[in-house]
């Protein structure tokens, strides 16, 4: 399929319904929309944290600290195998009982106080307790909603969220996110980073492929065809509050360095041993709302989720999945190798997010014009924005019953 790039869309049917209309530019730099979202979205919402590789063994633990909450979260096996969530905080006086990023514990302790909460979040002891006017059934630790999906680790704020996860997901997502290689996963390497720019506009520059041949010129170019030089995808998908899109694949990449031509045989052979999947070329994007994905082929199979910090600030979590340990040196060289493509892919594309950050917050600009090709991006506010209204016209009906 040659493309005219001058005249390229996706097919009219996959994106006309989102309209075509401008989008306020506020919505990614006010402060008090930001609010909005951060109570509507983040504070009720399923959010990718983790992955059950992380969790082996009962006792097994991780921090994740979500700044946009102001919360620290423990997540842990318990000695019955579940994976709970909690509140890093000790409801005596709200100390938080563990400053380690993960671990194993048989319990959690509190450095203040020395008050013992079991693996189930249970108040097991305390010093003089009782000299304290209550019980410590009402001393639990606060619990946050867990549950897995595809070997991923989600949680929710909301202590009685509306939805199941898989209800969240919806049974496209469910299905691919359990059939993906990264359900399968042992082991990952990862790197964090955090960017002066607004949530929505650092994922939006992951979901769409028309800036790839202007700013990924080199490091993109092995996923450019001839007959599709600008790595457009082939279609879109939406479901529900989520999305999907196909990517052309590329059977015959420029492969140039002696580094790559070593590499990538390497990794075909890793994905073909493990059974990942028929096709090593099959690279379809799943975006899970509001800040998460996870595409690529078996050979370099990643994650990207985005959390707020502020209107203008984000943290970004990448991750690549494994299956199996890495058995050679040369294993471990190829894993890193792929991260470090991942990260140096990142690093082209982090200025320009920072730029359209700082031109945004100038106020210049009422409006941002998004394309067909950019119909991910556009979803994205649509569904946020849609979120957003509902709960103003249920805080709205809410003090009206007061």
């Amino acid at each position: 399929m040659n493309i005219d790039v001058a005249s390229y869309q996706p097919p009219a049917d996959q994106t006309a319904w989102l309209g075509t209309d401008p989008i306020p530019a506020k919505a990614y730099y006010d402060p008090d929309y930001y609010e909005l979202e951060r109570q509507a979205i983040f504070m009720r919402t399923w959010l990718t944290i983790g992955h059950v590789c992380e969790l082996l063994e009962p006792g097994s633990f991780i921090r994740r600290d979500l700044e946009f909450a102001k919360a620290s979260i423990l997540i842990v096996r318990g000695k019955d195998g579940v994976i709970r969530g909690f509140h890093n905080a000790c409801t005596h006086r709200g100390t938080q009982l563990e400053g380690r990023g993960e671990g194993k514990a048989n319990a959690f302790i509190c450095p203040y106080h020395r008050w013992n909460f079991g693996l189930d979040g249970a108040l097991r002891s305390a010093p003089d307790f009782e000299r304290f006017y209550t019980t410590k059934e009402n001393c639990a630790l606060k619990p946050v909603s867990v549950d897995v999906c595809g070997g991923m680790i989600f949680v929710n704020l909301d202590p009685e969220p509306a939805q199941s996860l898989h209800e969240f997901l919806g049974e496209y997502i469910v299905e691919r996110l359990e059939t993906i290689p990264a359900a399968k996963a042992t082991d990952f390497c990862e790197y964090t980073y955090e960017i002066d720019a607004n949530w929505k506009l650092t994922y939006d520059n992951f979901q769409e492929s028309y800036h790839l041949k202007f700013i990924h010129p080199r490091t993109g170019a092995a996923s450019y065809t001839p007959e599709n030089p600008f790595g457009y995808p082939e279609n879109y998908g939406f479901h529900g509050v989520h999305r999907s899109q196909q990517f052309w694949p590329n059977y015959n990449p420029d492969v140039t360095t002696p580094v790559q031509q070593t590499v990538f045989p390497m990794l075909a052979g890793y994905a073909t041993e493990k059974g990942l999947m028929p096709d090593p070329t099959n690279r379809e994007y799943y975006a899970v709302f509001p800040g998460f994905f996870i595409f690529g082929s078996p050979t370099q199979h990643f994650s990207h989720v985005v959390y707020p910090i502020s209107a203008t600030r984000s943290r970004g979590v990448i991750r690549l999945y494994w299956v199996g340990d890495w058995e050679t040196a040369s294993d471990r060289f190829a894993r890193e190798y792929c991260l470090a493509i991942a990260r140096e892919v990142h690093v082209e594309d982090v200025n320009v997010i920072k730029a359209g950050q700082r031109g945004l917050n100038s106020g210049a600009l009422e409006h941002i014009h998004f394309q067909a090709l950019e119909g991910l991006c556009r979803h994205l506010y649509l569904v946020s924005n849609g979120i957003v209204e509902a709960y103003k016209a249920e805080q709205e009906a809410a003090g009206e019953a007061q």
